[in-house]
């Protein structure tokens, strides 16, 4: 009989940072593997190593060739690298973290779109040590988009916690350009991303989106630049006409300041500190990042490396233990919806 528990891949992600910390401090809670089966992508003599420096009293992991071979009701690591050089050197970008986050991220990527596991969580990566010939991207949402074949405009970082999801039109690109990327096509685009999750995704049946303006005081009818009437406002038109409750564009300094978020299911930011600086000073200790619009589920902890707390047992496993969550809700709401899209419950004016 095929398990019910969802199989969770796990990226070690860079090994000098905090990633294996939060990982093990996540899975020390036996209640865990009662729920999924974990299956960490990484190094055994990485985890091993932290096991022993935090001091955690959990059962060792068990060491597997492939996903198909984890065993329920334990954590399990398929060991990627071949480290037998590889060296710890806490809170330092080396080349070695950098190519062993790489290994570890791409075999999981590859079982995860080949269906060997159910989701993806992945641990932080350092964005200038991972890159390579086969690693040119500013991070994982724009690598797993690629290995998914699906455009960057079709796919949306969403920065989630109990009471906020804020979704970014450009991500990770200098803020210099950000004025010349942003079109009323991408706004639209990114628009209708955010509708379709908050309802695949999160359940939420008719949901409703603040869409911030780009300039101080959205442009205050063009007196501080133009942008906002006519390349955010028309997008919001476009999208509301074709049925989606999404509202704006609203200047992000007062909406977040009174607090305005919380009359929203989503908002859309047009740049990435203009949603990233108040969902953090918010969740900062239990916020998560989820790629949305993707035909898999991926999510990851909303910060960093952490280099300057690496390896001194400060690290908060919260976030890492939410996107965990998060990951199974996500896709548990993916089938349920996929089953009522298939199979509507009929309607009728007369019920009898």
């Amino acid at each position: 009989m095929e398990s019910l528990k969802l199989k969770i891949g796990i990226t070690h992600g860079d090994f000098n940072g905090i990633g294996y910390e939060v990982i093990l401090k996540t899975l020390d809670d036996p209640r865990i593997v009662e729920m999924c089966t974990p299956v960490i992508y990484g190094s055994t003599k990485m985890s091993s190593y932290y096991r022993k420096l935090l001091n955690l009293s959990a059962p060792p992991l068990n060491s597997i060739a492939v996903a198909q071979q984890a065993k329920e009701k334990t954590a399990n690591i398929i060991n990627c690298l071949n480290d037998e050089n590889a060296k710890v050197e806490s809170g330092k970008a080396t080349e070695a973290s950098g190519s062993s986050a790489f290994i570890a991220l791409e075999k999981a990527v590859k079982d995860l779109i080949d269906k060997h596991i159910d989701v993806l969580v992945t641990a932080p990566i350092h964005k200038t040590n991972i890159q390579s010939d086969s690693f040119k991207f500013p991070g994982h949402t724009e690598y797993i988009s690629k290995q998914t074949q699906v455009a960057d405009a079709d796919t949306l970082m969403l920065m989630c916690n109990e009471t906020m999801r804020i979704g970014v039109v450009t991500g990770h690109i200098p803020l210099a350009k950000v004025a010349t990327d942003l079109t009323t096509e991408l706004v639209y685009h990114k628009i209708k991303v955010l509708h379709r999750s908050l309802i695949s995704d999160f359940g939420i049946n008719a949901p409703k989106i603040a869409v911030l303006g780009i300039n101080p005081h959205a442009g205050d009818h063009g007196v501080i630049g133009k942008e906002d009437d006519l390349v955010v406002a028309p997008a919001i038109q476009r999208a509301f006409h074709e049925g989606i409750n999404a509202i704006g564009p609203f200047p992000a300094d007062g909406f977040f300041g009174s607090e305005q978020f919380e009359q929203f299911d989503g908002v859309l930011a047009m740049y990435h500190d203009q949603g990233l600086i108040p969902f953090k000073l918010v969740a900062f200790d239990d916020g998560v990042n989820f790629t949305a619009g993707l035909p898999v589920v991926r999510t990851s902890p909303a910060h960093g490396t952490a280099f300057d707390i690496a390896g001194m047992g400060k690290a908060s496993p919260n976030p890492f233990r939410n996107a965990l969550f998060m990951a199974i809700d996500i896709f548990n709401n993916r089938k349920h919806y996929a089953e009522i899209s298939k199979n509507p419950l009929p309607y009728s004016n007369h019920p009898e």
